[in-house]
């Protein structure tokens, strides 16, 4: 049977027809794909922040941990700095807290040094004893003053030392070096290492 153009013509709208019907099928298709994309890409966004969210919430506990630890060692710092600095303010007053007292009774030992020398040279037998009795109360007294951590400064026959000594004149002397300590006119006491009172002295200077 042979084909008329007419009928090749309705075949070919038929063809045309049902490609047109396939085209709009798969856009329709790929539109529902797109708007499931969408909705994918939508809750992927919404997973995202959800995500972000929780990993706030994680960290947040562990921000407030460094946090603690960091303010505790802080105060731990602060206790520890805090009882050193106790510990050396006790110390010091233990061992100069009765620095002013010291002070005064080192004049004290004074008065009984001149009341020695002043009467060093007398001859009479009431008057030797009452030195020596007056010799035995300054000794005692220096002890005394020696456990509450006071020391004598040592000066003559030394070298001058700023430190300790006041020199308070220099002149020659032979078979002495320079420097070197040939009298002390008072002496010098340090307490606990610290100085109490420098030695005033007269030192050699050839």
């Amino acid at each position: 049977m042979v084909e008329t153009t007419s009928d090749a013509e309705k075949k070919l709208k038929e063809n045309m027809d049902e490609i047109h019907k396939e085209a709009s099928e798969i856009k329709a298709e790929a539109e529902e794909i797109h708007k499931d994309a969408e909705e994918i890409k939508a809750e992927a966004e919404d997973l995202k922040e959800e995500i972000k969210e929780l990993k706030e919430d994680l960290e947040a506990p562990v921000k407030e941990q460094e946090d603690f630890k960091s303010k505790y060692f802080y105060l731990a710092a602060e206790m520890d700095n805090m009882k050193k600095r106790f510990d050396r303010e006790k110390q010091n007053l233990l061992k100069f807290g009765n620095e002013k007292v010291l002070s005064d009774l080192i004049e004290v030992v004074d008065n009984l040094d001149r009341t020695l020398e002043a009467l060093n040279s007398e001859t009479d037998e009431k008057v030797k004893n009452i030195l020596t009795g007056v010799d035995m109360v300054r000794k005692q007294f220096l002890d005394v003053l020696k456990s509450s951590g006071l020391e004598i400064v040592e000066s003559v026959g030394k070298s001058f030392d700023p430190n300790f000594h006041e020199a308070m004149a220099q002149q020659p002397a032979e078979g002495k070096e320079d420097d070197e300590i040939i009298m002390e006119f008072q002496r010098g006491y340090v307490l606990n290492g610290r100085l109490l009172r420098a030695a005033k002295v007269i030192v050699v200077k050839n």
